[in-house]
């Protein structure tokens, strides 16, 4: 059986894990649960060269050293860089370009965190199989909250080992996600997915043909330089930037699901990563120089200065150089909007 072709997405700034995260070393590839990044972590998962190709890594300019750094060494690898940030669908688009049509392709962001690696596994034999069939396969992931920062799946009709997709839905209000849970019909959308190549870039140009046709010029056009491909910035810098989502998933008669329960996490705030790692008894976690007396679901993250927490809970104070982040787990998703987050 032919290989599957990994696509490991690079881009964002991670601005809601500020401090830590900064524009010249975002969230990707920082070693937030381990040893190795989260990007690496993405390589690892699709490394076994008895299933999975090389992989195809689309990055733009800023993050290539970083790359350069943690992955060039994967023989047969390939790194696409963007001439500017336009959204996943563009992106992907390359991607299915530097494949042959009939090339499955699995399309992974780099920032994410999977803890059951074999339900991973399963889900791609799974997603695989509708892939080979031509439908867009979408990973939705068995939620255990009601989650509001969280694009959801509706699911339809039984498909193989997935369900058609009856719905695609943007991140709900807290009552509203309260009954997605309660329903059981209703997946996240993780943000992974599977489809052929050429049945990929068929279906871009029926529903975006303005943006396939700038991407196919950019990559008519691309400069190669060892691993590197370098699509051409002129047709590039016209298209309308646009999620897969949006630009195929929800227009496709073709949207299929494979749902996984593989501890899943976007690792999207602060309070999602200490959410995705071990903590005590009493629900803290500290790195770093840190006392913590009386504390309930603190977490602590220093690189220098010696951290003091007494008798507070659901706090997560950070320190990284000269910066200091004090936040409750609740307003974690805010971070990003800080000034100090957004003009780094």
């Amino acid at each position: 059986m032919s290989l599957i072709h990994p696509v490991v997405l690079c881009g964002g700034s991670g601005t809601r894990l500020w401090p830590r995260s900064r524009k010249k070393k975002p969230k990707p590839f920082l070693p937030l649960l381990g040893e190795r990044t989260l990007f690496q972590q993405s390589l690892d998962r699709t490394s076994d060269p008895n299933r999975f190709a090389a992989p195809t890594i689309v990055a733009g300019s800023d993050h290539c050293p970083l790359i350069e750094e943690q992955a060039a060494q994967i023989d047969g690898s390939t790194l696409i860089v963007e001439p500017e940030a336009k959204n996943t669908a563009p992106a992907i688009a390359l991607a299915a370009h530097a494949l042959p049509r009939d090339a499955i392709m699995l399309v992974c962001p780099s920032d994410h965190h999977i803890a059951n690696r074999d339900a991973f596994e399963k889900g791609v034999e799974d997603a695989v199989e509708l892939a080979r069939e031509d439908y867009m396969v979408a990973f939705g992931i068995h939620p255990v909250a009601p989650e509001t920062g969280y694009g959801y799946i509706r699911k339809g009709p039984a498909l193989g080992a997935g369900h058609a997709v009856a719905q695609f839905v943007e991140k709900p209000d807290l009552a509203t996600a309260e009954q997605f849970l309660a329903s059981g019909d209703y997946v996240w959308n993780g943000g992974i997915f599977a489809f052929r190549a050429g049945a990929f870039l068929d279906e871009l140009a029926h529903h975006r043909p303005g943006m396939a046709d700038l991407v196919s010029r950019s990559w008519s056009d691309a400069v190669r330089n060892g691993w590197r491909t370098q699509p051409a910035a002129e047709p590039f810098s016209e298209i309308r930037g646009e999620s897969v989502d949006y630009a195929v998933m929800e227009n496709t008669d073709r949207a299929a699901m494979v749902a996984a329960d593989m501890g899943w996490s976007d690792i999207g705030n602060w309070d999602a990563l200490m959410t995705a790692r071990q903590t005590d008894e009493s629900g803290n976690f500290v790195s770093g120089a840190a006392d913590l007396a009386n504390c309930r679901n603190v977490m602590v993250e220093t690189d220098r200065l010696r951290v003091s927490v007494v008798g507070l809970e659901n706090v997560i104070v950070i320190v990284d150089g000269d910066e200091v982040l004090v936040t409750s787990r609740e307003g974690a998703q805010s971070v990003g909007k800080l000034p100090g987050a957004t003009s780094q």
